[in-house]
């Protein structure tokens, strides 16, 4: 166990001194409200980039957590100003759900209802709630929840579909990113609704909720798991035939634990079981991954063999998270030690002891990738954040 106290202690250092101190210091922006769009690469703040729904709901994640665990005043006001802001700005009056991003001064600008982001604005509204006891916070949380209910749900086909516009019309369209395909279905928005579901059912204890909960896991487990190789399937069309042909190793590892805490918080001993059965292979599958200096690789694509080696600091933070949990409720030794070569690798590579936060990745040839941003619409203080707290949370 001294392992897990040295850990536990390191983690607490990071989460204190290094991660959340950076987005108080930096990232307020008191002159338009909220927070701010962007810090490029090498520190450079963007005063008038878009405000992101996804960096806004993380936000209010992971400084409501944290309040919730260390009960700092500064963490309830960095959360305070967070679910003031998405539910005064980012929340659509007019139509529910939440815009996918305003301008710099806090106006709408992409319209669009990304199902992804109102996910994580549950995900986040649901922890203020369990930190304070807020009941604003929970009724725009269970408003959302309906919203993705009655528009994005897939009730003949099941699952549910990517995006929609301002007014819960079909999209042309749907891409999260750039980088991802047009599809009407994702593992990573289906994951990224059954975490948010997960710990909305913590505060709320809806039949319907719960009911959905049960059958996003079962999506998981008959639809969008790999059964011959235990990856999972990135994209889908609206009958569920897979549409890529790439590994994401990240994803593979978040989602053993993620699938994993929605059966132990449904309390269902059937499907629990059912879910330990895999949740030890797909995480053994994401391990295809690791790297002997303890870092994970982003991703693979089995069709022509090529890797993206990059280490990103999202994955590296999963993946300690996914390892940890084998080792904690499936007594796997060899977890934690992979866990723990994964957190020196961050240590070494990753935290940026100069300025605070962490570096996007470790490229593939070794160097510090200080080009990617350090704050924005895809660098916030969830993943690193959730890794520490998971940690002191698993081990108090």
């Amino acid at each position: 166990m001294n392992k897990i106290s040295e850990l536990k202690s390191e983690v607490l250092d990071v989460l204190q001194n290094n991660i959340l101190p950076y987005w108080e210091k930096n990232m307020q922006d008191h002159e338009n409200g909220g927070f701010y769009g962007r810090m490029a690469g090498e520190e450079k703040l963007m005063p008038e980039a878009e405000k992101g729904a996804i960096l806004n709901a993380r936000i209010l994640w992971t400084y409501s957590s944290a309040y919730r665990l260390l009960k700092s005043s500064e963490y309830w006001e960095m959360a305070t100003r967070a679910k003031r802001y998405l539910i005064d700005n980012f929340y659509d009056k007019r139509f529910g759900g939440i815009y996918w991003s305003l301008d710099y001064k806090g106006n709408p600008l992409d319209t669009k209802k990304q199902i992804y982001a109102l996910g994580f604005a549950i995900y986040g509204l649901s922890e203020y709630h369990r930190a304070t006891g807020d009941r604003e916070a929970l009724d725009y949380a269970i408003m959302l929840f309906k919203s993705i209910e009655e528009h994005s749900f897939d009730k003949e086909k099941n699952g549910y579909l990517e995006a929609l516009t301002r007014e819960w019309n079909e999209i042309e369209d749907m891409r999260l990113s750039e980088k991802d395909a047009n599809e009407k279905k994702t593992m990573n928005t289906h994951l990224h609704i059954l975490e948010p579901y997960t710990n909305l059912y913590r505060v709320w204890k809806n039949d319907e909720l719960r009911k959905q909960i049960k059958n996003l896991i079962e999506v998981f487990l008959d639809k969008i798991l790999n059964k011959e190789t235990n990856h999972l399937k990135l994209f889908f069309d609206e009958d569920w035939n897979g549409k890529d042909h790439i590994i994401s190793y990240g994803h593979d590892i978040e989602a053993s634990w993620l699938i994993h805490e929605a059966a132990l918080v449904l309390e269902d001993e059937s499907l629990l079981k059912r879910v330990e059965d895999i949740v030890p292979q797909i995480a053994n599958a994401a391990g295809e991954g690791l790297q002997p200096d303890g870092g994970m690789i982003y991703e693979k694509n089995t069709e022509t063999g090529e890797l993206d080696a990059d280490r990103h600091w999202w994955v590296q933070a999963e993946t300690v998270v996914g390892y940890i949990n084998l080792y904690e409720y499936f007594n796997n030794e060899n977890a934690l030690e992979k866990a723990l070569q994964c957190w020196n690798f961050i240590k070494k590579h990753l935290i940026d002891s100069k300025n605070g936060e962490w570096f996007w990745s470790l490229k593939a040839d070794g160097t510090v990738n200080t080009i990617d941003d350090k704050a924005g619409f895809w660098k916030c203080p969830y993943h690193n954040g959730r890794m520490c707290m998971e940690l002191l949370g698993r081990f108090r």
